[in-house]
């Protein structure tokens, strides 16, 4: 099997960097709209030199941080809501945009020439030296290798149409298995496996409102449902259902050092805005769910993965729970910001987690803050104050 990109994002550590959790709206805000001019040619001096950058969007724009110092090197206009995901290797990001994905360079802090257009974008998925994009609007799937995206050209890769656009998600295995979900823009009811050749070669639509993915060890790959989670490994789909009629596990975070993937946890099938307090461990060994009471709510960014497995959750009580997978204890909380309240709007900026190698970066938009921490000593390690209150946090693929 190969080396999930995830685990050559830290070979020392076999990290797993979930950043990808997204909860119902997962595309570029309606109504957005990107300048590419103004993305390429913002006024300012040269751009400064940055050590494995960050890239945190703010309403107008993008910072491009310095990874140790969390110093702005530049700062690039692009009007509208974009959201931003790492693209899989150590210079670049994808840029969620109303037009499409942008590929933005974050070691020359420069858009390149390449865009995968289409309404509403949706998932970036890293997975086994693969990554992969889901345009909602479209329902087409774009699958490359990250190392190919130097030049201003796309990179030869895999591009599949789902038989309808809807709000998906897919992912490519070390096999050249090519998991992607199923539905309607009214209704998602479960996932498909096309083999290298685009055939076919199983379904199971027994997962109501799939939305999310995670990989964990021994690549068992997890889509969320709203009763529970549908696990595909080796060759097979298997379900694991909720303690509840209604448990919707739409965010997920997985890690290639733990066969435990974490996922969030929603009983309220009619609340506006449910502000959980379980998380939920979910043992792909076994095929059983484990809910765990955090004592305090979270958000669809508040989830990672940490270089040994630990699972991560940012609380809306400031803290930064390490909890093991394994037993569903918290072993360590970790000051980091103020309390906060996760907003009705999604779009609406609040504190997010990003993960990278040892360092857990979290942001704090209500004081225009940046904050990295070590996640094993649990050292603030710096802070910055930033010109404008960032949204979305991501970065560089480091350890290649």
């Amino acid at each position: 099997m190969k080396k999930s990109v995830r685990t050559r994002a830290a070979t020392a550590t076999a990290l797993a960097l979930a950043a990808s959790a997204v909860l119902t709206a997962c595309g570029g805000g309606d109504g957005a709209s990107s300048d590419t001019k103004a993305a390429n040619d913002s006024p300012g001096p040269k751009p400064v030199a940055v050590k494995n950058p960050l890239v945190a969007t703010f309403d107008g724009g993008l910072y491009v941080l310095d990874g140790e110092s969390l110093k702005p090197a530049r700062t690039i206009e692009l009007p509208g809501f974009n959201r931003v995901n790492p693209a899989g290797d150590a210079s670049h990001v994808i840029v969620s945009t109303d037009s499409g994905f942008r590929v933005f360079n974050a070691a020359e802090q420069t858009f390149t020439g390449v865009e995968y257009k289409g309404a509403k974008p949706g998932h970036v998925v890293r997975h086994a030296g693969r990554t992969v994009l889901f345009t909602d609007g479209t329902g087409e799937v774009n699958v490359f290798d990250p190392e190919g995206l130097s030049g201003d050209k796309k990179p030869q890769g895999r591009t599949y149409t789902s038989a309808e656009p809807h709000h998906g998600v897919a992912i490519e295995l070390g096999n050249g298995e090519l998991l992607s979900t199923l539905g309607t823009e009214e209704k998602r009811t479960g996932a498909l496996v096309l083999d290298k050749d685009d055939k076919e070669i199983k379904r199971n639509e027994n997962c109501p409102g799939v939305h999310g993915e995670a990989a964990a060890k021994d690549e068992a790959v997890a889509v969320g449902c709203e009763d529970g989670v549908l696990i595909y490994k080796d060759g097979e789909f298997t379900k694991v259902d909720a303690p509840d009629d209604y448990g919707r596990i739409g965010n997920q975070a997985g890690s290639d050092a733990s066969p435990v993937l974490l996922g969030d946890y929603k009983t309220d099938p009619d609340a506006e805005l449910e502000r959980p307090t379980r998380i939920s461990l979910i043992d792909t060994r076994t095929a059983k769910l484990r809910l765990v009471d955090l004592g305090t709510s979270y958000s669809f960014r508040s989830l990672g993965r940490g270089p040994h497995g630990e699972a991560l959750v940012l609380g809306t009580n400031g803290t930064l729970h390490v909890i093991d997978p394994e037993t569903g204890k918290v072993e360590k909380k970790i000051p980091v910001v103020d309390d906060w309240q996760e907003p009705l709007d999604w779009q609406q900026p609040r504190p997010t987690l990003f993960v990278r190698d040892h360092t857990a970066y979290v942001s704090e938009p209500g004081k225009r803050k940046l904050h990295a921490v070590d996640i094993a000593s649990g050292e603030k390690l710096t802070s910055v104050t930033l010109p404008k209150s960032t949204n979305e946090l991501s970065g560089v693929i480091t350890g290649h």
